[in-house]
């Protein structure tokens, strides 16, 4: 298993503290679980071309009808 160093604010080491305390877990099994989800959990590389590719019929709002009349609570 590789080790990594790296250098963060003191602030930001403080807050990283109470984060991994809060879940338990040493610092460094904390910042493991967050490289890897950051690092795996990435769309696929087609994933975005699927948007704005609607082909059928043009799609249309059905008519909404009238506002009902309600009585006011003054």
């Amino acid at each position: 298993m590789s080790q990594l160093h790296c250098y963060v604010p003191d602030d930001l080491a403080d807050k990283l503290k109470k984060k991994a305390d809060a879940a338990n877990l040493p610092v460094s099994k904390y910042l493991a679980l967050l490289v890897k989800r950051e690092v795996e959990q990435q769309w696929p590389d087609d994933y975005f071309l699927c948007f704005g590719g609607w082909q059928g019929e043009r799609l249309e709002r059905p008519p909404q009808g009238d506002f009902e009349q309600r009585e006011s609570f003054d």
